[in-house]
């Protein structure tokens, strides 16, 4: 039995060679820069120095562990990181949703495309560029922003030195940059809706908003249910680059988040086992939360990611 199961195994094989030859490249990939890394988690459980390796570097157990969680500076950092992130899911995350119900409700065509790529330009430039028109609309003496409100009569504001205004322009510039792109998927799911229940909820005398939220909504359903579980994996992560391009000395008790205290501590200050501590943890509480929302997700009656 085993001998005619590895005998069909291989007669497949052969059969879609092509189609491994062209997944083989992929497989390579992951396992060079997604699985040997895992091997370098040790480096949290040890003094890592440069000199001695991983290998020749002492074993301390978890005082690097214990040393983060004493440290005031990472419950600072991990409260930024949450709560950025609970900005985004609560008001960047519904933003390409209602995006794409938009458009796909527009009916001229050549509209309909020019808004689109209107929408999808700021996803392909990068946020040392973004941050530089974000950092210049809202400059208090040259931004246009600032330029409005004089104009209007009220006191030019420093957004970008604001510890109240700075999460504020997070938000909006990761809309302004993502939510067009974001739309693609939506759009997608949104073409294999059957046009009959369209049809049917007009015979039942149902309007265009009745018809997005009995038909267009559960037909996007899922969609939106594997995208939040992804989003909310990504809870303990916010994106270096965007951090990095907005930051500066006068709002980092708000702009420090886990991304960026790696980079200052691990690379500028070379504490590497310490950030590899912290780097561990962040993926342990990524795992835990992706598993628990996608389990909560399919009680709910929706599939999940597996």
């Amino acid at each position: 039995m085993r001998a005619v199961s590895q005998h069909k195994w291989w007669r497949a094989l052969a059969q879609d060679r092509f189609l491994y030859v062209l997944l083989a490249p992929v497989l390579v990939y992951l396992l060079i820069f997604k699985y040997l890394p895992i091997a370098g988690e040790m480096i949290a459980f040890k003094n890592y120095r440069l000199a001695d390796g991983i290998f020749g570097s002492p074993w301390v157990g978890w005082a690097q562990f214990q040393k983060l969680f004493a440290s005031q500076e990472f419950y600072t950092v991990l409260r930024n990181t949450i709560v950025l992130n609970v900005y985004q899911l609560v008001f960047a995350f519904p933003v390409p949703i209602v995006l794409a119900i938009l458009l796909n409700e527009v009916r001229i065509e050549w509209y309909k495309r020019t808004l689109q790529n209107l929408l999808y330009i700021p996803h392909f430039i990068s946020w040392v560029v973004l941050g530089s028109i974000v950092i210049a609309l809202l400059s208090p003496s040259t931004g246009f922003v600032n330029f409005m409100l004089k104009a209007a009569g009220l006191d030019p504001v420093y957004f970008m030195a604001s510890t109240t205004w700075w999460p504020v322009a997070f938000i909006a510039s990761s809309i302004w940059k993502e939510a067009g792109f974001g739309t693609i998927l939506y759009l997608a799911a949104m073409a294999g809706i059957d046009p009959t229940l369209y049809e049917a909820a007009k015979i039942d005398g149902a309007r265009k908003l009745r018809q997005i939220w009995h038909v267009t909504l559960p037909g996007i359903r899922s969609t939106i249910a594997i995208l939040l579980i992804l989003q909310t994996g990504n809870m303990m992560d916010v994106g270096f680059e965007h951090i990095y391009a907005l930051r500066n000395a006068s709002v980092t008790s708000v702009s420090e988040v886990i991304s960026t205290y790696v980079y200052t501590r691990g690379i500028v200050n070379l504490q590497y086992s310490y950030t590899a501590a912290l780097g561990l943890f962040q993926s342990v509480v990524g795992l835990a939360l992706v598993l628990s929302v996608n389990r909560l997700i399919k009680l709910l009656g929706e599939r999940g990611l597996w």
